[in-house]
């Protein structure tokens, strides 16, 4: 691909700083972007590899050369040259620190994030505007807390006065507080808060430093997947949208409306790509970043956590508006113009892709080696039949309460009769069996014996 200029990923600071302080020190020492030479328009993109529900405007996309292609055509008619260049980064605080200083034009980032994205440009005369959604869950399942597979902990209220990791000002902080706060727990008080990057936070949980975490995704599967975690609390429970989306620079977005137009453009080829060939996108994504393909696929699948639909739906405006209050109590914002922030117009301008909600529920999946597709199931015990003996690269199934999508062999499964049912978490399980008389909780070798 043309015009992708090599950048080093970013470094991150290494323990546990808050983001109020993180986003000053990242405008310090943050990469120049390059001026524009007579002729060339130059465009610098920030995103974040590892945080898959942003693919469409960062990984996936780059991957895709589908921007780099837009900007070509818009060159040959203007006779300009369009020169992309990509900066990785583990979270949306140091794209936000580019941004208002004027390094970064476009960036993809987590709904808590994009509200400091936004108080921090009003605040550094740098203003930003949302302009687009990457993925989003609807119920919030986005964002998961985990313990050791070892661990006692079965609910959030044996959080009391545990070790919790989280990063502040995330959208997974946001669900750890809404969580304890309904569980009766004071965020501030009953538990002990680790404020640490993603990565550090998942060497805290297995290193036996921190007793749980609450991470994005796709942190808390892949810890799961690969056995390092077994689900506490899924964000589901919440029932309140969470979402990545796509922010630009004002002054970038008046100048260069025309190339705002064709990253918004591309970034609709990159999600009907994604929708069109999932299991494909998610080995792209996989060898970009490193994850795994199952775990990419657990979040950006057929059937995934993530739904990938670029519209500023309403439901997701309005959660946004509730998540204000959070990060206000945080100190890491005041008050935020929501209405002010979102402009639907580029979006509108560009053309946006046709919206493809989810029908129904998500359904029991299955991917077998050496397929290039997989197959989908009516039910658990359907999926399970299938599995047994089969080589079997990932099997997905649907929380029986909240649709959230889990790997069937880290899923606690009850049997209810000759039903069987599968949860992210064992609470769900114990609060299924509390209601069906005669359910019981077995292990995953049982179930597939008994669907057999």
């Amino acid at each position: 691909m043309t015009g992708k200029p090599v950048v080093p990923r970013a470094r991150l600071l290494p323990g546990a700083l808050p983001l109020a302080l993180l986003l000053p020190l990242a405008t310090a020492c943050g990469a120049t972007a390059g001026a524009d030479e007579p002729g060339t328009v130059n465009v610098t993109v920030g995103y974040q590899s590892k945080t898959i529900n942003t693919v469409t405007a960062g990984t996936l996309l780059r991957s895709l050369g589908y921007f780099e292609e837009e900007l070509a055509a818009r060159g040959k008619r203007d006779g300009r040259t369009y020169k992309v260049t990509w900066q990785d980064y583990a979270t949306g605080a140091p794209i936000t620190a580019q941004m208002t200083a004027g390094k970064i034009d476009i960036g993809s980032m987590g709904d808590f994030p994009l509200l400091i994205n936004a108080a921090r440009g009003k605040q550094l005369r740098q203003p930003t505007r949302l302009v687009s959604v990457t993925g989003y869950n609807l119920r919030g399942g986005l964002n998961t807390v985990v313990t050791r597979p070892d661990s006692p902990l079965r609910s959030l209220a044996d959080l009391r006065g545990k070790k919790v990791s989280t990063s502040v000002g995330s959208a997974a902080d946001g669900t750890l507080v809404r969580a304890l706060r309904k569980a009766g727990l004071d965020p501030d008080e009953d538990i002990s808060k680790l404020n640490q990057q993603p990565s550090v936070g998942a060497s805290a949980l297995t290193g036996g430093s921190a007793d749980a975490l609450s991470q994005f995704v796709a942190w808390p599967g892949q810890l799961a997947y690969e056995g390092k975690a077994q689900a506490l609390y899924d964000g589901a429970d919440l029932n309140l949208p969470t979402f990545h989306g796509v922010t630009v620079r004002e002054e970038f977005a008046k100048e260069r409306a025309g190339v705002l137009d064709d990253f918004l453009t591309a970034q609709r080829r990159a999600t009907e790509h994604l929708r069109k060939e999932p299991v494909a996108a998610a080995e792209s994504v996989a060898r970009e970043t490193g994850l795994p393909a199952e775990v990419v696929y657990l979040y950006n699948g057929a059937h995934g956590i993530a739904t990938f639909d670029q519209a500023l739906r309403p439901e997701l405006i309005a959660a946004l508006k509730k998540d204000v209050p959070i990060l206000k109590a945080a100190k890491l914002v005041g008050d935020v113009d929501v209405d002010a922030f979102v402009d639907p117009g580029p979006l509108r301008r560009a053309g946006r892709s046709p919206a493809y909600p989810k029908a129904g529920p998500a359904k029991p999946e299955l991917w077998l080696k050496g397929r290039g597709t997989t197959r989908t199931f009516d039910t658990p015990k359907q999926l399970l039949k299938a599995a047994r003996g089969a080589e079997v690269r990932a099997a997905y199934v649907p929380d029986a309460l909240t649709g959230t999508l889990w790997f069937a062999d880290r899923a606690v499964w009850v049997a209810d009769g000759s039903k069987l049912r599968a949860f992210v978490t064992a609470s769900h399980a114990k609060t299924y069996v509390s209601r069906h008389a005669g359910a019981r909780v077995i292990g995953y070798a049982d179930a597939v014996r008994r669907a057999s």
